[in-house]
């Protein structure tokens, strides 16, 4: 056996079949496993009491020299002299971990992408900002301080009876702007997100089993906000004023387009000129809540893209004023709905808008569901390069249905058909 030295160490290759071993010759059951994939860690070996065998890493080949991973690794068999076990040690002090300890330890390895979600893509920073907001004004004040492998389904049913109760309620604004009033609704997704962490936790064993399993979430009463046909036209009315009062062209236009399709906020202002297909009657959605997409846009909402001021040195669909894209929206649809005299309009209400005039004018739910990039199977989900024919023509009318009572006909302009003689 060798003396384990950087020289060493450097030189090791791996076997790409199994994991290959070498041992020290200065400390007997100090040694270094090198993977197929290349990854290589210091361990100790040894026997505890009851004569089981035990490998126990002391650390990473790269982050431990070989003389400091010896260090490490006397100092364990040490301990192995007095008859402890330090792996079962190791074990027994991640069980104890807390609450807090875990909500971070899970946020830390999400944000740096060795987390996947549901879908089996990274977590999106959107998302792991809404998570540590609930974190840290709802989990951490309630369960916080209490040791992970302790919890149980009353702990965890109790904490979301806590937080729709408004024990945890504060006038401080947590991820993405949203604030932390507690109630049912973020009681039940608290509850959820909590019960993927300690899912997490079983993952990295410190944790045998899911204290959540079986937790019944409270029912989330969904909002139901949306701007009636009279509101529509109102907020046409609107739109047009402030078009002569040197309102932003780019949010007017995208207070319309977001109006005229259903899209998400994000979802149209992220839009490159090369996502739009005129032709096709569709936008190619790079990064939506349900992964990369094709959803159908209706013409009126393609000829609103005609009214954006364009920037040849811009990508974007809706420039911003430097290299970005443009993100002003939300304080532009609050002053022209304050022209109108609507109150809480969002873009999110504009999505629920466009539902409403689908449902109108006599779309099916699975319609409304293709049209907004929801998952139907046999529909949405099966285009990733044309969207279905059906839902460009809901698409066409629906927008059109939007356009109209944005900018209504006048009246001067209706030609009545005359009567057919007769005789």
């Amino acid at each position: 056996m060798p003396r384990l030295t950087k020289r060493l160490v450097d030189a090791l290759e791996p076997d790409p079949d199994r994991d290959r071993f070498v041992w020290d010759s200065d400390v007997r059951g100090f040694g270094i496993r090198v993977k197929p994939s290349g990854v290589a860690s210091y361990l100790v070996q040894y026997r505890t009491g009851a004569g089981a065998t035990r490998r126990m890493v002391v650390g990473k080949v790269g982050t431990l020299t070989p003389d400091e991973a010896r260090k490490l690794a006397r100092a364990k068999l040490a301990e192995v002299s007095k008859g402890q076990d330090p792996s079962a040690n190791r074990h027994a002090d991640r069980s104890a971990m807390t609450v807090a300890e875990l909500c971070d330890a899970y946020l830390a390895e999400a944000e740096a992408g060795k987390i996947l979600g549901r879908t089996g893509r990274k977590i999106k920073p959107n998302t792991l900002a809404l998570d540590r907001g609930r974190i840290e004004c709802h989990v951490k004040p309630l369960l916080g301080r209490r040791q992970v492998r302790n919890l149980t389904l009353a702990d965890l049913e109790g904490m979301q009876a806590d937080i729709a109760a408004g024990r945890t309620a504060t006038a401080k604004r947590t991820g993405r702007g949203a604030s932390a009033a507690g109630g049912p609704g973020t009681a039940a997704r608290t509850l959820g997100m909590v019960k993927t962490i300690l899912q997490y936790a079983v993952r990295r064993r410190i944790i045998e089993a899911n204290p959540a399993d079986g937790a019944r979430k409270l029912a989330d009463r969904p909002r139901k906000r949306f701007l009636s046909v009279e509101d529509i036209g109102t907020l046409g009315t609107a739109l047009h004023d402030a078009e002569t009062q040197e309102e932003n062209p780019v949010g007017l236009a995208a207070i319309r387009f977001i109006l005229m399709t259903g899209l998400r906020r994000m979802e149209a202002l992220s839009l490159r000129q090369d996502d739009v297909d005129h032709r096709a009657g569709c936008v190619h959605l790079r990064d939506s809540k349900s992964g990369e997409q094709v959803r159908p846009v209706g013409r009126a909402a393609l000829a609103v893209l005609d009214t954006v001021p364009r920037r040849e040195d811009s990508p974007w669909v809706f420039p911003g004023s430097g290299d970005g894209h443009f993100i002003g929206l939300p304080k532009v649809l609050d002053r022209v709905a304050t022209r109108a005299g609507l109150t809480d309009v969002s873009a999110h209400v504009l999505r629920h808008s466009f539902a409403s005039v689908a449902e109108e004018v006599g779309m099916s739910q699975m319609t409304i569901a293709g049209l907004l990039g929801h998952s139907v199977p046999g529909v949405t989900a099966r285009y990733t390069h044309l969207p279905d024919s059906a839902l460009v023509a809901a698409a066409n009318t629906v927008a059109a249905r939007i356009a109209g009572l944005l900018d209504p006909t006048p009246e001067g302009d209706v030609v009545p058909l005359l009567p057919q003689a007769t005789g």
